[in-house]
């Protein structure tokens, strides 16, 4: 009884260490970097112009209607916002609030498809918050941890359904319509290949298909009906423009708009070991599942995992974080690896993480003193050493983990996974932020812009400072058809543009500049920028 108390006393002490990593990396993200450009700041942008307009039906970008994104990453924004007033932070903790939902939803969902197996949902929680893409998206403001969030709720109603209970086709449906809000129909391809291809891993299904179907049909007429409460009175207060966007490029749209990121078929492969790291280079982990491919949990999880792999690997647009919201799925696999492992009183193979650490912490030291051999920004001359040393006591820590008990071994894993972000936000990003921080330039034109002079972008414009200066006019866009006439009628006006290095080392100063991405954003005088812009 002793040693059953002990043994809760230590796991409980590490899950409040690694919520104490999470709190400090989390709220740490919030002061050691701004929101990055051009995403970050795009999003926080659409929701400050929907809650300066009072508009939150149709969202909005810099006094345009948005169509790229449903709006419930938005209301959530807004949420907070009208709670504890518009600030930077609210939003920011929104992505690191739902990675910790996903903790009761994971263990639920472990406890459904192995419940002889209580230690996979503890298990799974470890995997998933030391696996190296998952942890990365923790802190990003951005639309794929909801995501994942809601495909992991419609995961555990499927899961639900299949064993017969009835709410879990109604939960499916809100997660659905959820994730329609969400992320758009994108969301089907998470979640429904599971659900059509339940009779293969739930036995039970089969001898009714036909009412399993149904019930599916029913959940997706549910979540449709939850999608369309939004988007057919949006289409219809946006206009006709924003009605076709969202009615189709939420659809078709989104494929043809995915050849921004083109990547062939096979280039997420490669990237596996990296963006699954440490688990999939653990042996362990591979043993752990050896000659386990009946088991109904995991053809579960290949049902889940295989099919929406496959899909986005055969679209042509490819980014890592299409994949974040898999890695719950990928955790239960892990999870469910792991028990087996502590049941054969296996340990943890740390070496290829070790030597992963090793080679990142070598890295940081050649190529700041050998920046001549890579194209890399002016940033990156100003990279400390102090993270290689740390990354090369971590790798050492590793070793010695490997002939420790399992659990020690993986809960050591993913503090290690914890400590490479926390030598990233401290050693890596602290250099970036001058180089990336949209603030200063964006305070500089809320400062115009309260005098009441005009100002206008030339070129693509993201609102990248819209929310950081918190501007309460949009700017005026221009292109080289528009400038001529708009630089004429305002003569006191402002222009903003990106620059390369080669372009502003050939003209005379602006009035305002500042490093940004690779580039210099300029602000200069309306009557000043005939005499450099048009002779490009």
């Amino acid at each position: 009884m002793r040693v059953h108390m002990t043994m809760i006393a230590k796991r409980n002490t590490a899950i409040l260490l690694l919520f104490a990593c999470w709190t400090a990396v989390s709220i740490g993200a919030i002061f050691l970097r701004p929101l990055w450009p051009v995403d970050e700041t795009r999003y926080v942008s659409v929701a400050w112009d929907m809650w300066l307009r009072g508009d939150f039906l149709v969202p909005h970008l810099n006094g345009e209607p948005y169509s790229h994104k449903p709006p419930l990453l938005f209301w959530l924004m807004h949420a907070g916002w009208a709670m504890f007033g518009v600030n930077d932070w609210w939003p920011r903790l929104i992505s690191p609030l739902l990675a910790l939902a996903c903790v009761p939803l994971l263990k639920q969902l472990a406890n459904r498809l192995w419940p002889d197996l209580p230690a996979v949902g503890e298990w799974s929680i470890w995997a998933l918050f030391g696996t190296l893409l998952f942890a990365l998206f923790i802190t990003l403001t951005m639309f794929d941890m909801l995501l994942a969030c809601i495909v992991l709720l419609g995961m555990l109603a499927v899961v639900q359904a299949a064993q017969g209970e009835r709410r879990g086709l109604i939960w499916l449906g809100v997660a659905i319509g959820l994730g329609i809000l969400a992320k758009g129909p994108v969301t089907l391809l998470h979640v429904l290949p599971a659900a059509l291809v339940a009779p293969w891993w739930q036995v039970s299904l089969r001898s009714e298909p036909r009412r399993w179907y149904l019930g599916l049909l029913a959940a997706l007429l549910l979540g449709a009906v939850i999608g369309l409460a939004w988007a057919l009175p949006a289409a219809y207060f946006g206009g006709e423009v924003y009605r076709r966007a969202i009615l189709w490029g939420q659809t078709a749209g989104r494929i043809t708009e995915s050849f921004a990121h083109r990547a062939p078929w096979w280039h997420y492969l490669p990237l596996l070991p990296v963006l699954l790291f440490p688990w999939l280079v653990c042996p362990t982990f591979w043993r752990g599942l050896r000659r386990q491919w009946a088991d109904k949990g995991v053809r579960f999880i290949l049902a889940w995992l295989i099919p929406v792999f496959v899909g986005f690997s055969l679209i042509s647009g490819k980014q890592a974080k299409y994949l974040v919201p898999l890695m719950p799925g990928f955790a239960l696999l892990a999870g469910f690896a792991l028990s087996r492992a502590e049941a054969a009183q296996e340990r943890i193979a740390t070496v290829w993480p070790a030597f992963a650490y090793l080679a990142a912490g070598v890295a940081l030291f050649y190529v700041p003193t050998n920046l001549q051999r890579f194209s890399l920004p002016d940033w990156a001359s100003t990279l400390p050493q102090w993270p290689g040393f740390v990354l090369f006591a971590i790798a050492a820590s590793l070793l010695p983990a490997a002939r420790a008990p399992l659990q020690t071994g993986v809960r050591v894993l993913t503090f290690a996974t914890w400590g490479l972000f926390t030598v990233a936000l401290l050693g890596l990003v602290r250099p970036m932020v001058p180089y990336y921080d949209p603030g200063p330039t964006a305070q500089y034109l809320a400062a115009l812009q309260a005098r009441g002079v005009p100002v206008a972008y030339w070129g693509g414009y993201h609102a990248q400072f819209n929310f950081a200066g918190r501007l309460r006019q949009p700017l005026v866009i221009l292109d080289d058809q528009s400038a001529p006439p708009w630089l004429l009628s305002h003569p006191t006006g402002r222009v903003v543009m990106m620059v390369r290095a080669e372009e502003r080392a050939a003209h005379s100063a602006p009035e305002y500049e500042q490093p940004l991405r690779g580039f210099w954003v300029q602000v200069w005088d309306a009557s000043a920028v005939p005499r450099f812009w048009f002779s490009r």
